[in-house]
């Protein structure tokens, strides 16, 4: 039987490492791209459509109060909105834009401007919230 030399050995090893070098290299990219299309992307876009839907809660609940808001008087409403997205929190601004008014809900990872639904023409309306739990909406016809 004849012994294999030292140097089919040693060219074995070498051809394992390389191959395992490559093979490592291939890993940590598909890693690093993984990471950015199956966490990152998806928690962006869930957070901006959580964003949206605030909003929209909030335009709605005011809109309804306006339609509701007697010529003297005023009406107090609770809503409740979610304490964070995602373990982060946001914060909730109504503010003027040109004629109309809109909601913006800004967070860490994104923000979503909303509609409030045609209404600044005749009522004005702004404030800021952070969100967490109940938080109230107060129309008064007294100005307050």
């Amino acid at each position: 039987m004849k012994r294999p030399s030292s140097s089919d050995a040693v060219s074995n090893l070498i051809g394992y490492i390389i191959i395992t070098g490559v093979l490592m290299v291939l890993l940590v990219t598909v890693m690093i791209s993984a990471n950015d299309a199956l966490m990152v992307k998806p928690a962006e876009r869930f957070t901006y459509h959580n964003y949206v839907d605030i909003g929209n809660g909030m335009s709605v609940r005011i809109v309804d109060i306006y339609t509701l808001a007697p010529v003297n008087g005023s009406i107090v409403s609770d809503i409740d909105i979610p304490y964070d997205v995602l373990g982060e929190g946001y914060i909730i601004t109504v503010r003027r834009s040109g004629v109309d008014q809109e909601i913006l809900v800004v967070g860490d990872r994104t923000e979503t401007v909303i509609s409030l639904a045609g209404i600044g023409a005749t009522r004005a309306v702004r404030g800021t919230t952070t969100g967490g739990g109940v938080n109230r909406v107060i129309y008064d016809s007294g100005g307050v």
